[in-house]
């Protein structure tokens, strides 16, 4: 069969793909329209090449990840693995940044490198290796080590997103806190080290990041030095780590031998291989639906217990009651309100900060006793779409409001309920009344 046949099936999937409208993200400033001419869908090796994304994405879809640029920072076992799915999938441009070699030791972990490649610096050995495996595109090693004094050089170019894939907390804040600065999508890395159960790996907002403690340190130090909190992607393990940091010491090494940067490496973590591979799956997975316009919504890492969905029902219905006059209750059920604030809400006013709030286990068990429904729009009924999760306060001042008032004077808040309300019309099939 020749290769017209599957040209003509990638062309054709966009038209029965019927895949759901999602909430609008930000396009790749790259991808306006078709890709690159000589990097198309229209090209009959490519349009072969990537027949399996176009039927998952759609055609429109894959063009924009053909069209995208995306920067992955670290290519050790997370990054290079990455990376490589990146190219497979189609993205057009990649620049890919770290300053390490190629060691036997990271063979167990990394996702091409063969002994051969012991000794080359890892940029350019994964530029050799994805010249075999998407020659068309376009790959920009650099072997450099990010730094606030490099940003502008390697951050340059208008990238629709970055991987940091980074292993040292200094060096990560520097590029999360960049790409908050420059408006860049980003996902944050945390470690994959020592642990080994691939059930546990979730991607979580930076503020639910406590239980990773490379995670951990990075938030702190965003929180304490920058004021950054939240709003970061994080790719990481609920997994207890299943061993401790090893001293180089301990194994009879010299340490000065893995200090390609001075104080930079002086202690290993023992990996599993497998972990870095999945970590790295995982961040290409959530790259290419951003990218896409189909991004996915992770499940929220804090857990509920039922009193307390059962308490915020009750809640709503004596809101409903004494500030609506509404005395039949509320036009939900129990389902519907764990739905709204373990999903949609994630347990955080829809109108303060995205901060955790006070709860156990170091804020993954949230206390809700400071929050309560109320109806966003006070001239419709207390529907699932109409429904916002707020402080007593907040509550209290929204209901003497009107929506016109609250997108002038809190556009942020007011641009965020319109997110979460095409997002609920989408997940329960409404018609999108927004």
């Amino acid at each position: 069969m020749d290769r017209s046949f599957w040209v003509g099936l990638a062309a054709g999937a966009a038209v029965g793909a019927g895949l759901p409208d999602m909430p609008p993200v930000k396009a790749p400033s790259t991808a306006q329209g078709n890709a690159d001419a000589d990097f198309g869908l229209d090209d009959e090796v490519l349009g072969e090449h990537f027949t399996r994304n176009v039927q998952f994405f759609g055609r429109p879809g894959q063009e924009r990840i053909m069209g995208a640029f995306v920067i992955v920072v670290g290519l050790g076992g997370v990054g290079s693995h990455a990376a490589h799915l990146l190219l497979r999938s189609g993205v057009r441009k990649l620049r890919l940044i770290d300053f390490d070699q190629v060691s036997l030791s990271s063979l167990n972990r990394h996702a091409l490198a063969t002994r051969a490649d012991v000794g080359m610096p890892k940029a350019t050995c994964l530029k050799e290796h994805f010249k075999g495996i998407v020659p068309e595109a376009e790959v920009d090693a650099r072997v450099a080590m990010y730094s606030e004094e490099a940003e502008e050089e390697l951050l340059q170019g208008s990238p629709d997103f970055v991987l940091d894939a980074i292993d040292n907390i200094a060096t990560k804040v520097a590029l999360l806190a960049a790409c908050k600065r420059r408006g860049i999508p980003v996902l944050c890395a945390a470690g994959a080290g020592a642990k080994a159960d691939p059930t546990k790996v979730r991607i979580a907002d930076l503020s639910e990041s406590n239980v990773d403690p490379l995670a951990r340190a990075v938030r702190h130090r965003l929180g304490r030095q920058l004021g950054i909190r939240g709003g970061i992607p994080v790719l990481l393990s609920t997994e207890k780590p299943r061993c401790r940091l090893v001293d180089i010491e301990e194994v009879g090494e010299n340490p000065l031998d893995y200090q390609i940067v001075p104080n930079f490496r002086v202690r290993t973590i023992p990996v599993l291989g497998t972990m870095p591979a999945i970590f790295g799956m995982a961040a290409a997975s959530y790259i290419l639906c951003q990218l896409a316009q189909l991004p996915f919504h992770p499940e929220p890492i804090f857990k509920l217990v039922e009193g307390q969905y059962e308490t915020q029902l009750q809640r709503l219905a004596e809101r409903e009651n004494l500030v609506y006059g509404n005395s039949e209750g509320p036009a939900v059920d129990l389902d519907d309100v764990i739905y709204l604030v373990r999903d949609v809400w994630r347990g955080l006013s829809a109108k303060g900060s995205r901060i955790v709030l006070p709860g156990g286990d170091k804020g993954f068990q949230r206390s809700l006793k400071d929050l309560t429904l109320t109806r966003w729009d006070g001239e419709h009924p207390s529907t699932v779409d109409n429904l916002v999760l707020l402080t007593f306060q907040e509550a209290e001042a929204h209901e003497c409001s009107n929506l016109k008032d609250v997108k002038q004077t809190d556009p942020e808040s007011f641009d965020r309920v319109m997110s979460a309300r095409r997002r609920i019309h989408a997940d329960l099939g409404i018609l999108d009344k927004v």
